[in-house]
């Protein structure tokens, strides 16, 4: 009886938490170890139909590095990266669509609706969703002139107007959308796009309640390694500062501030290699990652920040 008891006492944990979220729209960046687990895989998407039946309307954001450096490899196509970007020519961004909009895609499309959810995928060119200008070139030091060294991205996009009409759309028709991170260049060429960077600027767009990144670390940690369960946009541009927020958080963080500059009332950086981690995140006390906020009143619970 008393397992019985304790399993109605976590019911009632997170009844707060779903009369404050219901109707409101969570953006979900999914990726990493959670894409490729199919344990966790299943786990994801178990937690997004929960979402949608107590009436929070997910928008999922899917990556698929991996995948698309498997089919790369296949097909004898050398993958380059410059700053975390992945140099794209005509012969990879072809790879890109197939892979991001065709077989990641509809996997996730297909592992949510097994599991009792009403999933749509579709590409950032679909309903013009994502207008995007090719990257600027970048700079890196030769190692044989000593000199700078232009890099071109090539294919590669820069998120430049969102149209969410397509998404709210869907949204009325009580859809979850699954959109691959791909634009619509100036020319009508496609463009590939970070997919935390189309995350952000869907949230900012659909001013959305919730932006949440899932990683493969456990979120942001201070100078000593601990975790910071909570941040205000303040607190986080210290630590930029003083470079504790480096490498590849840096771009996270910077897609959660650019977010809660845009009207997103709360973003979330989690560890998406614990199982149901996005319940964890929104519907317990404690939480499971990094809470980033405007400002210390919009906390939850008083955060671990020592």
């Amino acid at each position: 009886m008393k397992k019985l008891i304790q399993k109605a006492e976590n019911l009632l944990e997170a009844l707060p938490f779903i009369k404050n979220f219901y109707g409101k729209t969570f953006v979900i960046k999914y990726g990493g170890n959670a894409m490729v687990s199919e344990d966790l895989k299943d786990k994801f998407a178990l937690d997004i139909v929960m979402m949608k039946y107590i009436g929070v309307n997910p928008v999922i954001v899917h990556g698929g590095g991996p995948q698309i450096d498997k089919t790369l490899k296949a097909l004898g196509i050398k993958s380059q990266f410059f700053e975390g970007q992945r140099v794209t020519n005509k012969e990879t961004i072809d790879v890109v669509e197939m892979v991001l909009g065709g077989k990641v895609n509809k996997e996730i499309v297909s592992l949510v609706n097994r599991h009792g959810g009403n999933a749509v995928g579709i590409t950032g060119k679909d309903g013009d969703l994502i207008m995007a200008k090719r990257h600027a070139k970048g700079k890196k030091q030769s190692p044989e002139t000593d000199r700078p060294e232009i890099i071109d991205l090539g294919l590669v996009g820069e998120i430049t107007l969102v149209n969410p009409r397509i998404l709210e759309t869907l949204e009325k028709s009580d859809f979850i959308p699954v959109i691959a991170p791909i634009g619509k260049g100036e020319n009508g060429e496609t463009l590939n796009i970070n997919a935390d960077f189309v995350a952000s600027k869907i949230a900012s767009a659909l001013k959305a309640e919730k932006l949440i990144l899932m990683t493969d670390t456990e979120g942001v940690k201070n100078k000593t390694g601990k975790l910071q369960s909570g941040l205000t946009r303040k607190e986080v541009a210290a630590m930029i500062k003083t470079k504790v927020i480096k490498d590849g958080m840096l771009p996270k963080v910077n897609c959660c501030l650019d977010a809660l500059k845009s009207g997103v009332h709360k973003t979330h950086i989690i560890d998406g290699r614990i199982q149901h981690a996005l319940l964890l995140e929104i519907f317990t006390e404690e939480g499971i990652g990094t809470q980033i906020v405007e400002k210390k009143s919009e906390f939850t619970t008083p955060p671990v920040t020592s």
